[in-house]
Parts: structure tokens; sequence; C-alpha cells
């Protein structure tokens, strides 16, 4: 069916540095633009090199989002910056509204992220003829403005992925009964899983992955592994403690707790769960004890060669 439109809809999507909105950069814009009264739409994609404004340099694209993007630093180095192409964007997004799939939450903030940022650059130089000039583009995108066309809310609205669906759709299409009752809760769950694991003991052409009949695999669907039960605290694929909330989102738990070890006494006296508190006060003993045993040891060659440096190769002055 094709869309019933009064003013273009702009579908897009974003692939960025990582996931943090004040930290992260755009570095693959994708719009697809559908007009009213055309079904053939036009399509433009941007490769953009990802930059830090105030320390001026390229900003890092972490290695969690290259695993999923496939794209690495030096892939971009040719690319323009966000702020050579922020006009022809502006152009692109004028007099339209937007859509995208869990585009509300993350590609779209990101988006405005990117465009407050070249606004405050040109701000900064306004007495440059060319930073007035992007600037009076730039200014003219409000994204708050357009309607906003989330297809991923539309999907699970529309079909819901709670237990009920869930037995619906693996168990034979019926409600169980006294659904929300725990007992009946818990032995659809246990109906569910049996019947997911005869589903997809093998591969098909749309799906290679395979669900193995054992829990430790079952349990690895989890995805994130939470150190705390209320998700503050994240362990990474390197064996490391993370922040996941915050303003030290993205930071390990050990960086933090040197740079400012207020911070966990904060977190002691802040409303959050005493499970929370009880995973950072055992980080924190972790690290104090760490760093005492560091105090005990001789130090290290590279230890010493640092030292010597630091004060300019043994001399004070």
């Amino acid at each position: 069916m094709d869309l019933n439109l009064t003013r273009p809809l702009i579908f897009f999507d974003i692939e960025s540095t990582g996931l943090s909105i004040p930290a992260d950069s755009i570095i693959e814009l994708s719009f697809v633009k559908v007009f009213p009264g055309n079904p053939e739409p036009e399509v433009k994609t941007w490769k953009i090199r990802p930059w830090d404004y105030e320390n001026n340099c390229q900003r890092h694209i972490s290695e969690d989002a290259s695993k999923v993007n496939g794209v690495h630093d030096e892939d971009l180095k040719g690319c323009p910056l966000f702020i050579k192409v922020a006009g022809e964007i502006a152009e692109w997004l004028k007099d339209s509204d937007l859509a995208g799939f869990n585009s509300a939450k993350f590609d779209l903030p990101m988006l405005a992220e990117e465009f407050e940022r070249v606004k405050q650059y040109c701000r900064m130089r306004i007495s440059s003829a060319e930073a007035r000039e992007l600037l009076a583009k730039v200014e003219t995108v409000n994204l708050h403005e357009p309607l906003m066309v989330d297809v991923q809310n539309i999907f699970h609205t529309m079909e819901p992925r709670n237990l009920r669906a869930a037995y619906r759709f693996y168990c034979g299409g019926e409600d169980f009964e006294n659904a929300h009752a725990a007992e009946a809760d818990t032995l659809a769950t246990f109906e569910v899983l049996k019947a997911q694991l005869d589903r997809y003991k093998e591969p098909d052409k749309y799906r290679e992955q395979v669900l193995k009949n054992d829990v430790q695999a079952l349990a690895a669907f989890v995805g994130k592994k939470y150190v705390d039960f209320s998700g503050h605290l994240i362990m990474g694929d390197d064996g490391e403690v993370y922040i996941n909330f915050g303003k030290h989102k993205g930071k390990t738990a050990r960086e933090v707790w040197k740079a400012e070890p207020a911070y966990y006494s904060w977190i002691q006296d802040a409303s959050f769960t005493l499970d929370t508190k009880a995973q950072f006060a055992k980080l924190e003993k972790q690290f104090r004890a760490e760093r005492d045993a560091a105090g005990k040891r001789p130090a290290t060659a590279n230890e010493l060669e640092d030292l010597k440096n630091k004060f300019n190769n043994g001399k004070l002055f």
C-alpha cells in the first residue's frame, strides 16, 4: 500500500561511534525521502568523519560499535565532517516529517545533537561570513517540530512481545487460563521454552542460529551481563565493570574510582537499590585492596621509567 502523505516523509537511520548521545558522533546517515503522490523515493547516504569539536580531532569509533557496523577509524579519513554536510542535510529535512525503526530513542536525538554542535561552533565564529551562512541554514532545523513515525513502536503495539503473545505463537494459538496468576504464568513460560527448543533446533533460510538445549547457551540470550540487578553496572567483554548510567556512562568503574572516589560515596547516599550500593561497595573494596597491594610491592622497570620521565629524566629543574 502506498503512503497517504500531505508532505514528504523521510525514513532515516544512523550509524555512530557509540551509544552515548553527548559523547559520540554520527559516522553514517541515510535518508529515504518519500513525496506525496510519488511512490518512488529519493535516497541519499552520507559517510561522515566523526569529529570532536572541543579537542579538534577525529572521534574514535568504539570497538562495540565497529563490531555492529563494520566501520573503523581509518575507513572515514577522507570523509567530510558533519559540519561540512549540515547545510545539505538541513535542506533535505526542510518541511518534512520523519520515520525510522526505534529512531525516536536514538537516531533522532543523535541527529539533533550533531546539529546543536554545529550551531554552537558557528556562533563561536560568528565573525566569519562562512559561519554566519551555515548558521542561517542550520538554525532552521528544529527536530522537535516534525511528526515522528517509529515503525518499531507500531510493531510492538500491534504484535506485543509478552507472555500471552508468546504462548499463542509457540503453543497453539489460544490464550492460557488464569494469565497473570503466578502459577499459570510460570507453567506457560515452561511450555514456551520447550516449544522454542523444538522450533529453533534447525537453521532455515532466514535464520542460521539454532537454539541449543543447554542452560548455559540459553542464558547467553540475556545479552548484556549486568553486575547489579538494576543494570547500573555491566560487565564488559574485557572483564572490566563499566558504569551504565549518568555522567560516567561508558567509563570503567575502576577509572571512575581513581578519578572521583567521592562518586562512590554519593552512590551510597543516593536512592539506588541496596543491591546496586552493595556492588559499588564491593568494587571499591577491591580497588582499595589493589592499590594497597601495589604500594607494598617493588616498582617494576616500566613504572620506574615512567617516574623518571615524569621528572624530566631524573632532574627536577
